[in-house]
């Protein structure tokens, strides 16, 4: 609404006529004897009407000019906040038309995003196969390098318990021999690669006179009867061995009573210890040693 000053109507005319109509009325009412006639008391009361008529009637007039301009003003507020209605539609649109921009890019930018990220997918399977495959790959390489080392660690506990038979059978002719310097140079021969082949896990075992057999780790030699229950052993004729604390074969024993005891068999122990190597399952070795790495 706009300032504007009130509407100010001179009334000093208006009281003046109130004051000469109220005179009036006066005048007659003390010129006039008493009673008053009827036409009399009609002019006093009509003076007097129109006397408080003309005294009320300035402030009537600006009562309505003031309503009036609070009337025009508000119609000019209503005019401006049309105008700035119109003002707000045109921003609206401008907004919508924004917006639909806005929305065109963020479609354009999600079907740009489903592209990649198919394509993201379709890289990261075709990586996935590939390490797959590369996998595979190594694991197959990694297997047969492994079976070759199986096969190697297997050859080589083959010829390290060849070597330790033939030290063993060493021993035992030096034994036989009965010359002491000769058995103490190979007994400490046989320690020294005893402690050599235990840093590999290769331990030798033999069985001493007077021990019950033990068919878990004893072995007859070939064409010997199977032993009765409660035989002991009689001598070692090749040592047993464990590979990493695994059985890899058992050693081979004579029994007590068992045919060749005696003298015979005193002359030819070299014989039988350099020989035992041919009964027993050497052979075997290689899948011992190759089921224990399994």
């Amino acid at each position: 609404m706009r300032d504007q000053k009130e509407p100010r109507l001179s009334k000093w005319a208006f009281f003046l006529g109130d004051l000469f109509l109220v005179g009036v009325a006066c005048l007659l009412y003390y010129k006039s004897t008493t009673p008053l006639g009827s036409w009399q008391g009609g002019l006093i009361v009509l003076s007097v009407a129109s006397g408080a008529f003309l005294a009320i009637l300035p402030f009537i007039l600006e009562y309505r000019t003031t309503v009036r301009l609070v009337e025009a003003d508000a119609l000019a507020d209503t005019v401006g906040l049309i105008k700035n209605l119109n003002v707000v539609a045109e921003q609206i649109a401008s907004v919508t038309a924004r917006w639909q921009g806005v929305q065109e890019v963020a479609d354009r930018v999600a079907g740009t995003s489903k592209a990649i990220a198919e394509r993201m997918s379709a890289e990261a399977k075709a990586f996935t196969e590939f390490m797959h495959k590369s996998n595979d790959n190594e694991k197959s390489t990694l297997r047969l390098e492994v079976d070759k080392l199986r096969r190697a660690e297997g050859e080589w506990v083959h010829v390290l318990v060849r070597m330790l038979d033939h030290v063993y059978a060493l021993h035992v002719g030096a034994m036989r021999s009965g010359q002491p310097h000769l058995i103490a140079q190979m007994d400490q021969f046989q320690h020294a690669c005893r402690d050599a082949a235990r840093r590999i896990g290769l331990t030798p075992f033999a069985a001493t006179a007077a021990d019950p057999f033990d068919a878990q780790r004893h072995q007859v030699m070939e064409g010997h009867e199977a032993p009765a229950e409660g035989a002991t052993v009689a001598e070692t004729v090749a040592t047993g061995y464990t590979f990493q604390g695994r059985l890899l074969r058992p050693a081979l024993v004579r029994l007590e009573g068992a045919e060749g005891n005696g003298g015979a068999a005193a002359n030819g122990g070299e014989k039988r210890a350099d020989g035992a190597q041919s009964q027993l399952p050497l052979g075997s070795a290689k899948a011992a040693v190759a089921g224990e790495q399994a």
